[in-house]
């Protein structure tokens, strides 16, 4: 309810009236969920449509350059987590000083508009950035980065108004050139941890954007069930992914080798894989292709009933994998061709998580392909025990090189389909 009405107001629709169904009708049987519609929404369905709901007060809010508060550290950060404008962790106060050297790093207009988000229907300018850019612990020179996410957040295609779903999915940053190495981000041991300023404080700078800007709340408008922390930006080795000749994943994003790229992209969850052991592709990928298909589970609803080949799982290798893969002369492409070949399930237990789990109305995979909605290799035959895939094309695998050089470990990533697909956009600095 409090969801309802809070999103109502981002939506121009302030006053609209809601009815409460009791409880949630995914654990209730027939009769419970018919005498619960029966006793309690259809009175308050009545009563809304014939009284008439008073007017809600003003939610005007200060313009950009105004001063919302003064005072010492102490005092800035009890006021802003007072007002939820933090995370919980210490912001750094964004004084008019210090998003101006932000905005030094940037040719476009503090004021220009990014694009408008949901659910709060708020604009994103150039200006709020800076101000969350500073807030975040970010230094200046990282502004660019921050302004390229921003119109990638933007990008209808990625479905930013899903943000705060129930599954908790969080967004992962993945940064592509010579931007990596220029400003200091980490992208061997310690890959996705915590500790490495550029890495961290931009993964942090995302989730206060969510929050401050676009709207999305804990307990309001982000709806997560089991919330997953915002990530700190892989960042990947291109070194050695130019050692080995493959392309970055700048590059399948659609931009040149050399530009300076962000892709961003929602997973609801992950893990790691320990120990990939072997001395060709063919003794380590199962491994992987297993993985991913056990971590990407109840996400095959992006595959047919829900998503309709949204379905983009991530597998990030650690150097060594790339290596050992490459040296028998395997591609990239080579890779997503085995997982796409050997990350399968039976179609029957397919269909079961479907029907059966996600209560899915269409779950039937034969009925599915020959109406055309997926491709023919769901039903190759009639054979329950057949073995299907989770992705429609091994292009839909996304695969990254990242991690200790030194050791034989890979981490898989369950994605969010279209609920936070991947766009990427170049990120553009000033000339030096």
């Amino acid at each position: 309810m409090r969801q309802a009405e809070t999103i109502s107001v981002g939506l121009g629709m302030p006053n609209i009236a809601v009815s409460l169904v009791p409880g949630h009708i995914g654990t209730q049987d027939d009769e419970t969920l018919r005498r619960n519609l029966l006793e309690v929404t259809a009175d308050e369905v009545v009563r809304n449509l014939t009284t008439v709901r008073a007017a809600r007060g003003d939610r005007s809010e200060p313009a950009a350059r105004d001063i919302v508060f003064k005072g010492g550290l102490t005092a800035v950060n009890a006021y802003f987590l007072e007002h939820g404008f933090g995370d919980g962790l210490p912001v750094i106060p964004p004084t008019s000083a210090r998003i101006e050297a932000f905005l030094r790093h940037t040719a476009r207009s503090p004021d220009e508009m990014l694009g408008v988000l949901l659910p709060d229907n708020r604009a994103a300018t150039v200006w709020s950035v800076a101000v969350n850019g500073v807030m975040a612990g970010c230094r200046p020179e990282y502004m660019p980065i921050l302004v390229a996410l921003i119109e990638a957040m933007c990008d209808p295609r990625y479905g930013n108004e899903h943000s705060g779903n129930t599954p908790g999915g969080d967004t992962l940053i993945i940064l592509n050139g010579p931007i990596i190495e220029r400003l200091g981000f980490n992208f061997t041991q310690g890959a996705l941890r915590d500790g490495f300023l550029p890495n961290t404080s931009i993964g942090r700078f995302w989730r206060l954007y969510l929050r401050n800007v676009a709207g999305f709340l804990p307990h309001q408008t982000d709806k997560a069930t089991f919330g997953n922390t915002w990530r700190v930006v892989l960042a990947e080795n291109e070194a050695v992914l130019r050692e080995i000749g493959w392309e970055p994943n700048s590059v399948e994003m659609g931009f040149a080798a050399g530009d300076d790229t962000v892709t961003i992209t929602r997973f609801t969850g992950g893990g790691s894989l320990s120990s990939v052991t072997g001395s060709t592709p063919q003794q380590m990928l199962p491994y992987v292709a297993d993985s991913v298909q056990r971590f990407n589970n109840w996400q095959i609803t992006f595959t047919t009933s829900h998503g309709h080949g949204t379905l983009r799982p991530l597998v990030v290798l650690s150097p060594i994998i790339a290596r050992t893969i490459a040296a028998a002369g395997w591609s990239k492409r080579d890779v997503k061709q085995f997982l796409f070949d050997h990350a399968r399930r039976p179609a029957w237990e397919f269909e079961r998580q479907l029907r059966d789990w996600n209560i899915r109305g269409v779950w039937d995979l034969g009925d599915d392909e020959r109406a055309g909605r997926i491709p023919h290799c769901f039903r190759e035959s009639d054979d329950p025990n057949r073995m299907v895939p989770i992705v429609w094309r091994p292009e839909d695998y996304m695969i990254a090189v990242s991690g200790d050089p030194l050791r034989n470990n890979a981490y898989v990533f369950a994605h969010n389909g279209f609920l936070g697909y991947p766009v990427g956009r170049r990120i553009v600095t000033l000339p030096s």
